[in-house]
């Protein structure tokens, strides 16, 4: 995969947090540009870890003991400061609140904060906070205080504060953890479009439905390493390898595999999704009826 294509690419890392064990092991991956890329895996795989690591916060604030290379939009990130590399790479936490300054009473305010600890003219600032918040469909809602806002809108709005900076790449690390699924379904439809919009989107999360929908490619990790990869489909399909890792596959998939035999399907026929699995079934009992 050529640099001109690549977002991420990582390359043999290894990271342990200090005075613990390794946490990644020897990762190899690509990310490529316009890509929606997820990441998925139990709980302490290393799959917020290796977040981290995408913007420099693993090792440069953590520390600890950091092998390999980590290059996001050309920039190697053991080379350039959190700082520096933030205006190519946007973090969004699991907990929007996490996100906030904790001083801004004002949404427009709370966009503007990052930029201005940058340095951007004024001028510029406001015509990125009008556009950010637009992406994220929060336009009308600049008054408000980011504490009065739902769940779904402030997670928007974590998201809408690294967008202001105009990143190449948007990693996001459990977004919808602490989520309503009115707030969860808010969330993946702002990251659809933005990635319709170009943007190169990471995401690590446990909504393997919502994954499924949209994700281009999907890595599982355990216990540090990558143990699957491929497409969604590739991916998901492997019901006994994700089962076995402490990760539940999408609820069509599974079900389809365990009717396989009666279904007389193999796993590349195994629906993903739940607009797939209707048409699958649906089918699938017209063909049983038609013999």
């Amino acid at each position: 995969m050529s640099e001109a294509t690549t977002s991420v690419r990582v390359e043999d890392l290894s990271y342990s947090y200090p005075s613990h064990d390794l946490v990644l092991k020897e990762l190899n991956l690509n990310v490529r540009k316009g890509e929606m890329f997820g990441i998925i895996g139990p709980n302490g795989a290393g799959k917020s870890t290796l977040c981290k690591a995408l913007n420099g916060l693993v090792p440069q604030f953590y520390g600890g003991r950091f092998g390999g290379h980590v290059y996001v939009a050309g920039m190697d990130t053991m080379k350039h400061t959190v700082a520096e590399l933030s205006l190519k790479v946007g973090f969004v936490f699991q907990d929007p609140t996490n996100q906030f300054s904790g001083v801004c009473m004002r949404v427009d305010e709370e966009v503007a904060f990052g930029m201005s600890m940058l340095g951007f003219e004024r001028k510029e600032m406001e015509q990125r906070i009008a556009q950010a918040l637009k992406q994220v469909g929060l336009s009308g809602l600049e008054e408000r205080s980011p504490f009065d806002l739902s769940g779904g809108q402030q997670q928007r709005l974590a998201i809408a504060t690294v967008l202001a900076v105009k990143p190449e790449v948007i990693v996001l690390d459990e977004p919808t953890a602490q989520l309503d699924p009115i707030g969860k379904r808010e969330v993946f439809e702002t990251l659809r479009t933005l990635n319709r919009e170009g943007y190169t989107i990471v995401v690590a999360e446990h909504e393997i439905e919502e994954l499924a929908s949209f994700a281009d490619r999907i890595v599982a990790i355990d216990k540090g390493k990558i143990v699957l990869s491929g497409n969604a489909r590739e991916t998901l399909v492997q019901v006994d390898r994700l089962k076995n890792i402490g990760v539940d596959p999408p609820s069509v998939t599974e079900l389809t595999h365990t009717l396989a035999t009666d279904l007389d399907a193999n796993t590349s026929h195994y629906p993903i999704s739940l607009p797939e699995a209707i048409k699958f079934y649906s089918e699938t009992l017209e063909g049983k009826r038609t013999r």
